[in-house]
């Protein structure tokens, strides 16, 4: 079996796999990370966003043994010295959630539209940027809100201005 050696929430980690695994069964199965959900098996949910690199993936569409040496973070990863990340804040104190399920994925994606585009961000970019993200039990109206707290707490500069 091929080995493959990523960074993995600030740790170097590396296993023993299978061509055929998927970055999501790598994550869950191997490093037991099971707050990476799978929810669809298709693509299309969202719950298994990462981050690669600094860009947000779905990790059920990505080989691990793709990635051999990339820096990938996990919902695990964002919380630092036992503080949550202000975007995980945001979705507590807004109550962007209700099942859960998909919550680890929006805010995956959610602190990576922060990233690209910025803090001041209207509802209908937000309501846009979440079209790769399902949640099958709200109306996504405190998502939404969650977010928008979430990109003022996190108030960084989108990476594409900041590079300029």
């Amino acid at each position: 079996m091929p080995k493959v050696s990523m960074v993995v929430n600030g740790k170097k980690v590396s296993g023993d796999i299978d061509s055929r695994t998927l970055l999501v069964q790598f994550l869950r199965e191997e490093l037991r990370l099971t707050g990476t959900h799978v929810g669809c098996d298709t693509s299309q949910c969202g719950c298994c966003v990462v981050h690669v690199n600094g860009s947000s993936l779905k990790s059920c569409t990505v080989l691990a043994l793709s990635l051999e040496g990339a820096n990938v973070v996990t919902i695990e990863g964002l919380a630092q010295d036992g503080k949550l990340h202000p975007m995980q804040e945001a979705f507590r104190e807004n109550h962007g959630l209700q099942c859960g399920f998909c919550t680890p994925g929006m805010i995956m994606a959610a602190v990576d539209m922060v990233n690209r585009k910025g803090p001041d961000m209207d509802e209908a970019t937000i309501r846009h940027e979440l079209e790769g993200n399902i949640c099958r039990c709200t109306g996504y109206h405190n998502i939404v809100k969650a977010i928008a707290d979430g990109a003022q707490k996190m108030g960084v500069a989108p990476q594409a201005a900041a590079a300029e």
